[in-house]
């Protein structure tokens, strides 16, 4: 991720950094490789014999390293499949983000146009709260990008022996702020914590604790999961 991107976009994305990270790690085992189809009027996509339900966030040109929100495509525009993309919009109206709020995206001036589509489909991914996305080559000069919004996905729960790595892994996507990364994967487990001068600790579901250690600055100095009763808020 790059400057290019506004600061209140970038603190949106860290708070779904770690969370979606793990998040992805359980579709991408769900979901089987091999050739796929989708059928966009029917909402559905199809890969290796498994098809789910799907929206179209948006679509990125390879050429021009540009990004198009699909609720502004002219051939899509008002249809079923371009619900989730809608929703996305609403919320960058409502909290002022060009990045959602706006129909075309120049990637160009990133460093890397490529990853920042990929980071436009993530945080929107986080953002609706859906159990992935998908990056596929529509074409060969565009990538169009899909989320899920199917029952069949199974969702991440956090785990005391990998939580750790899956923070730290968070982190490490962004850079910047620990504690906000950390406090986001909370929230969408919807754990309970409490907040330190230099640490975060929380809830876990088996009973269990997890003591997030900050460093001054802002960087997770220790994970450390604990037995016993879980923390209240």
């Amino acid at each position: 991720m790059t400057a290019m991107f506004s600061e209140p976009f970038q603190h949106l994305t860290a708070r779904h950094a770690a969370w979606g990270a793990e998040q992805l790690e359980t579709f991408n085992e769900f979901l089987p490789t091999g050739d796929w189809t989708a059928d966009l009027a029917r909402c559905t996509y199809r890969q290796a014999g498994r098809e789910l339900r799907i929206s179209l966030l948006g679509t990125f040109d390879t050429n021009e390293r540009s990004w198009l929100w699909s609720w502004a495509n002219p051939g899509l525009q008002g249809t079923p499949v371009v619900a989730a993309a809608e929703q996305v919009r609403q919320y960058g109206q409502t909290h002022g983000l060009a990045e959602f709020a706006d129909a075309f995206l120049d990637l160009s001036g990133h460093d890397d146009p490529r990853r920042a589509a990929e980071t436009l489909a993530f945080t929107a991914m986080g953002v609706l709260g859906a159990p992935g996305y998908l990056g596929v080559q529509a074409n060969p000069d565009a990538r169009a990008y899909l989320v899920p919004d199917d029952p069949q996905v199974p969702w991440a729960e956090p785990n005391a022996i990998t939580l750790p790595r899956v923070l730290l892994t968070g982190v490490q996507l962004l850079g910047g702020s620990a504690r906000r990364v950390v406090e986001g994967y909370f929230a969408h487990h919807d754990l309970p914590l409490r907040r330190a001068a230099d640490r975060i600790s929380a809830g876990l579901p088996n009973g269990g604790t997890v003591d997030v250690l900050f460093d001054e600055l802002d960087r997770i100095s220790s994970v450390n999961v604990n037995s016993g009763e879980p923390a209240t808020a």
